[in-house]
């Protein structure tokens, strides 16, 4: 059996540039890509699911491999994945978000906490709700039907030169945005509650300036934001739940070719 350039061009493209779209998501994605997850974990399951749907993929484009077609697609599967990656990363930061804006109301913006998913330190209610909103994600199945959604993309954006009107780059944009909002949104509640609470002790200041206001509010302060926190969280289920969804959505709009 005489094997030719194009025969093995073929051969290691059918995995070679699946790779760097799986290997793209897995490194950019939450959870998977966290720094708490060894790169080499990482790159053995984007080889792991590669193998798996490489034989199920059609046929590559017919390139010399390092050329400047090849190159071309290569750094097109990256982008690829890394769109899918970041759309998934700021719909998974709304909570975090969520956290440390509720943490700054309360007086406990001093009280960080390392975050080892991004590597820096935030507001230790944020840290909470990152890691509730991890719990959750992995409940619903949430990386299954990422994984999901990603073997399917390669039948909608196969692996060939694509245009700027495959990915629907204007709505990922707008997804940034949308996020702070929406946490903005979901904090309100704590917000109002505070500030509430500050405008009663600054009239009680000014009713009786001999309280001192520091020694007392600090603790009320703190105990009215567990209250208001106590009753974010029996609901922030529900809220994780129609957003993971329209996150999942937004990701298979994407990979549909906007």
């Amino acid at each position: 059996m005489e094997l030719t350039t194009p025969q093995i061009t073929a051969w290691i493209g059918q995995f070679l540039w699946p790779l760097f779209r799986i290997g793209a998501l897995f490194m950019i994605m939450p959870l998977f890509g966290s720094i708490m997850v060894p790169m080499q974990v990482r790159l053995v399951l984007a080889l792991s699911i590669t193998a798996l749907i490489a034989p199920l993929l059609a046929s590559m484009p017919q390139v010399e491999p390092l050329s400047g077609d090849s190159l071309l697609i290569l750094l097109q599967q990256l982008l690829i994945g890394f769109i899918g990656g970041m759309l998934l990363h700021i719909y998974y930061t709304i909570f975090a978000m969520t956290g440390q804006i509720i943490s700054m109301q309360m007086g406990l913006g001093m009280a960080m906490m390392y975050d080892p998913l991004n590597g820096i330190s935030i507001p230790i209610i944020g840290q909470a709700f990152q890691i509730l909103t991890s719990l959750m994600f992995l409940a619903m199945n949430g990386h299954l039907i990422v994984v999901n959604i990603l073997v399917h993309s390669f039948e909608t954006i196969p692996i060939a030169p694509i245009t700027p009107d495959t990915l629907d780059l204007h709505t990922l944009t707008l997804q940034l945005s949308w996020a702070t909002g929406a946490a903005l949104v979901i904090a309100l509640p704590a917000i109002t509650s505070m500030l509430l609470v500050t405008i009663a002790f600054g009239v009680m200041n000014r009713a009786a300036p001999q309280l001192n206001i520091f020694s007392l509010g600090f603790p009320m302060t703190m105990l009215g934001g567990i209250i208001v926190l106590m009753i974010t969280i029996s609901g922030i289920s529900h809220l994780y739940l129609d957003l993971a969804n329209e996150a999942l959505e937004s990701l298979d709009v994407l990979f549909r070719g906007g």
